[in-house]
């Protein structure tokens, strides 16, 4: 079997916020290997649509959104306000979607970011906890099904403990979909988070089955796939396992400075002369998921 999974590199691994100006960063990506660039959904002002549909078009690349919550947007929050916002928002994606010929739309759609919020973990009581997956479900319920009449798909992404404490597990967003029931809604994995919190994750890769719509290939501390101790074979023979065949995305954060005291945590933009390694890197990292890839479709 041939593996033909597009591979794709998220738009923030050149910029952030990806602006017109970034447009000769596609170039890059095509010939690093890139079939697409996830792009994080853009703020009102940040892009053309038009545009930057025909420069990806340009550079024979396809698209992935990234939706970008917070607290004002944020379908679980106790106030109106904010879900009301929460699923303007998501609405807001699948239209952006539909200009851009995207069909699909990953993240933490379901919102209550901590970390980067500054919003602190704390206790949450049986009830308020259970309004709380309640509310989530009626706003994914009602932009499913916007979404599913625009032809785009939304994938649910659990993050780590230190991110969210709605949905961490594989198992979580399977919950969040199945009580969501809207035809529009998966999951998207990213094995950075599965590092923390699934058990194994080929296994659960096989759990998510053919609800699986989009996957992040991230190595353990979220650098370059191979620079790291994520199992990869292991990974692409679940993929294969599933039949896969969908998007998978790298997002490699920078880690060249190794002195105490640097926030991990912190997106670092790159530097003019460190084009030509990370042009490199990519293009090593691509190559090396997709030899894992053809090995496991070989033996599939």
């Amino acid at each position: 079997m041939r593996p033909d999974n597009p591979i794709g590199i998220i738009s923030m691994f050149y910029a952030r916020p990806f602006g017109r100006e970034h447009f000769g960063t596609l170039a890059r990506a095509k010939a690093a290997g890139c079939d697409f660039v996830e792009l994080l959904v853009p703020e009102p002002g940040e892009l053309d649509l038009a545009e930057t549909r025909a420069a990806l078009s340009d550079h024979g690349l396809g698209i992935v959104l990234a939706a970008r919550v917070n607290l004002a947007r944020d379908l679980a929050s106790a106030e109106e306000g904010a879900r009301a916002e929460g699923i303007a928002y998501l609405e807001r994606c699948v239209a952006v979607a539909e200009e851009l010929g995207a069909s699909l739309v990953g993240g933490p759609l379901y919102g209550a970011p901590l970390v980067f919020a500054g919003r602190a973990p704390a206790p949450v009581a049986e009830e308020e906890r259970a309004r709380r997956i309640e509310r989530v479900v009626e706003g994914l319920r009602r932009v499913g099904g916007r979404a599913a009449d625009a032809g785009v798909r939304l994938a649910i992404e659990p993050l780590n403990r230190f991110e969210t404490d709605i949905a961490n597990t594989t198992r979580h967003a399977l919950a969040l979909v199945e009580m969501a029931g809207s035809p529009a809604l998966g999951v998207m994995l990213d094995t950075f988070h599965m590092n923390m919190e699934d058990p194994a994750i080929p296994d659960a890769i096989r759990a998510a089955g053919d609800r699986l719509i989009h996957f992040q290939a991230n190595e353990n501390h979220r650098g370059f796939v191979g620079s790291g101790h994520i199992d990869w074979p292991g990974v692409a023979r679940a993929l294969a396992s599933i039949g896969y065949a969908g998007p998978i995305t790298l997002e490699p954060f920078r880690r060249n400075d190794e002195r105490p005291g640097v926030p991990l945590a912190q997106w670092r933009a790159p530097r003019a002369d460190e084009a030509a390694a990370d042009d490199a890197a990519l293009a090593a990292s691509i190559a090396h998921l997709r030899a894992a890839l053809a090995f496991a479709g070989r033996a599939s």
